[in-house]
């Protein structure tokens, strides 16, 4: 291989759910992308195909320029995992195997036969690395950090289910693994199931659904279903778990346990399903602090990345920063499957290639330190320079300065590597399907969308790329403003077309998230679950205190109600110029408006489908929901001149931007 040109590999997870794909150059990420953007269907599992193409479109490469590619599992060892099962259970789960057997003997054995198919003119060499090395690397390698302890923790790749590493410098090693059947993932998705919610997405609900419940059913979990030991490892009693070799997560013993079937899918939610999600999640946290604890023993070192799909979970994250051993934790954007293209991308040009690994300096802020013993006078002299000019405040005197941490750059580009799209192609879209609009310069185009967000319209933002993972963090985004006590229904009901007990996230400019939230760190991808500011809550009275369950919805519970759970939580999103400079610039604008620092954010999309990824999508979104303006920068839409939409058959290629 030639030294002058560059190196190119691309990742690629397929076959379970969340395709995904990941091109890097020089060790760099040049693009990375979901498959369900393109094909709209969500968590679609099938070959990548048009996420590559989209992957080397961006590097303007074509397959046979690709040096290495990667898989981000091992499809034998797999495999041999689901035959031992099935063999260790006969006959039960026979049904299972019939069903998923062909697929793998058809299928999923011959994974480099069908990569180089897909890929075709690619002769090089095709990678694999195992699940858990994909998702560790993916939570390391891209981290700010140039040593840290890595925790793993999902449903189950091949036969992991969780994994402890070291990573530093350019090197990474799992020293530590929890193996199947005994999964967190599996649990947490075992109770997803039962309570009504689809498994592999509805893990969300169950998380948002937790505090209204109460954690009443926590010890029958600890007797029955979770032998859980200090150092976080644990065997869950397979007798009540059906994921072995049924089709299902759960089995006559459970629903017994538990006092009956499944919830019905659409159902009406009841206490019980709040107190089973309750009790769920605070098993899944203490394990999850039990395990991050063994890491900081073994590893002896201060700070923790983490990725798999349990470190989705916010809430878990939130607390182990808090209580945890570490004094920092980094989450992988796209800590699922997706993620793990990524991962097996970078597992080539660290170890297999042995590419040295360089840290960005963290940015650092020059902040005065106070000294809190000690008090002089401030004044502020009148015009005439006398006495009766002068106001006097108590302030306290400072001390030399000290620089602080305020930033840590990481990798991830802030998680922006999908396509993006030129104001040409924008405009021609817009002018096919005949949608009035208007183009305003930068500032005026600020100006005007915060001013609608402080008059309550929820607004469709849509600029720049695409984000990588499952959040939406200000390219991809449905804003609106956090002070409205109705915001949040709204949204839901009219907009999401989703329950009315989920809740949304703030976006909060990086330097003011103290005054917000109880942190003082870096959250640029809304995996960080912080209490509101006790300053800013509203006290409950004492008839509020007596509501119970879904009850406790609408009341109002901060002066940013719209993203304040009824926990006084929130999951935040921190915004960095450096990374989201339109994105930062439009809540320092609302700031300015209004005096508010923070936005409502949540993804782009309604319930069921995938967020956005064209013009036509959000545009198609836009028009479906009683969202009341879009930008598609640099360009800015209003629902009330809009023609009547029409849906079409072939929107998809009659609407194909060029």
């Amino acid at each position: 291989m030639s030294s002058s040109r560059p190196t190119w590999i691309l990742g690629i997870s397929a076959y379970y759910h969340d395709s995904a794909a990941c091109l890097l150059k020089d060790g760099e990420i040049v693009a990375a992308a979901q498959e369900e953007r393109f094909t709209r269907k969500k968590g679609d599992s099938a070959f990548p195909t048009q996420a590559v193409q989209f992957c080397l479109k961006r590097g303007g490469i074509e397959p046979a320029q690709l040096d290495y590619v990667a898989f981000y599992d091992k499809p034998l060892l797999k495999f041999e995992r689901i035959l031992e099962t099935y063999l260790s259970i006969a006959p039960r789960g026979l049904r299972q195997f019939l069903k998923a057997g062909p697929l793998w003997i058809k299928e999923k054995l011959y994974t480099e036969r069908d990569l180089r198919k897909s890929l075709g003119g690619f002769e090089g060499p095709v990678l694999f690395a195992e699940h858990h090395e994909s998702h560790a690397a993916s939570a390391f390698y891209p981290s700010p950090f140039d040593e840290a302890a890595v925790l793993t923790i999902d449903g189950v790749g091949e036969w992991a289910t969780a994994s402890i590493g070291v990573g530093r410098g350019n090197s990474l090693n799992l020293i530590r693994e929890l193996n199947w059947p005994d999964s967190l993932g599996l649990l947490y998705s075992a109770f997803t199931y039962y309570t009504g919610f689809k498994v592999n997405s509805g893990e969300y609900k169950v998380m948002g659904l937790a505090p209204y419940g109460t954690p009443k059913y926590v010890d029958l979990i600890y007797k029955e279903l979770v032998d859980l030991r200090e150092d976080g490892s644990f065997r869950l009693n397979q007798k009540y778990f059906n994921y072995l070799g049924g089709l299902t997560m759960t089995n006559e013993a459970f629903n017994k346990l538990f006092g009956g079937p499944p919830r019905v899918p659409e159902s009406k939610l009841t206490q019980k399903e709040m107190d089973l999600a309750r009790s769920v999640q605070v098993v899944c946290e203490e394990i999850m602090l039990r395990m991050a604890k063994t890491a900081h023993r073994l590893t002896g070192l201060d700070r923790l990345c983490l990725a798999g799909g349990v470190a989705l979970n916010c809430v878990g994250n939130g607390r182990l920063l808090r209580e945890g051993p570490f004094s920092e934790i980094w989450v992988q954007p796209a800590a699922g499957d997706a993620g793990g293209a990524l991962g097996v991308a970078q597992l080539v040009w660290y170890r297999y290639l042995d590419k040295p690994r360089v840290v960005a300096e963290p940015l650092q802020d020059e902040t005065p330190e106070p000294v809190m013993s000690s008090y002089v006078p401030s004044m502020d002299v009148g015009s005439n320079g006398g006495g009766a000019g002068v106001a006097v405040s108590a302030a306290p005197s400072r001390t030399a300065v000290k620089p602080r941490v305020r930033h840590r750059p990481d990798a991830m580009r802030g998680a922006y590597l999908g396509p993006d799209y030129s104001p040409e192609e924008i405009e021609t879209y817009l002018r096919r399907v005949g949608a009035p609009y208007r183009r305003l310069d930068r500032q005026e185009l600020l100006r005007e969308v915060a001013a609608l967000l402080g008059q309550e319209k929820v607004i469709g933002w849509f600029n720049g790329r695409m984000e990588f993972g499952p959040r939406a963090l200000g390219a991809r985004s449905i804003l609106g403003d956090p002070r409205s006590p109705a915001m949040q229904a709204q949204m839901n009901l009219k907009i999401k077309f989703r329950e009315s007990f989920r809740p949304f996230a703030p976006s909060v400019l990086r330097e003011r998230v103290n005054d917000y939230f109880e942190m003082d760190c870096d959250s640029p991808y809304m995996l960080l679950v912080a209490p509101v500011k006790e300053e800013r809550q509203i006290p409950m009275t004492d008839e509020q205190q007596r509501l119970w369950g879904i009850d406790q919805l609408n009341v109002r519970r901060s002066d940013i109600p719209a993203i304040t759970h009824i926990d006084y939580s929130a999951r935040v999103q921190t915004v960095d110029r450096n990374t989201s400079p339109e994105y930062y610039d439009l809540i320092h604008e609302f700031e300015q408006q209004t005096g508010c620092a923070v936005l409502v954010n949540t993804s782009f999309n309604v319930r069921g489908e995938p967020i956005v990824c064209t013009p036509h999508d959000a545009y198609q979104c836009f028009m479906r929901t009683h969202i009341d303006h879009l930008v598609l920068w640099p360009f800015l839409l209003d629902k009330t001149s809009q023609p009547e939409w029409k849906e079409t058959e072939d929107w998809r290629t009659q609407f194909q931007l060029d």
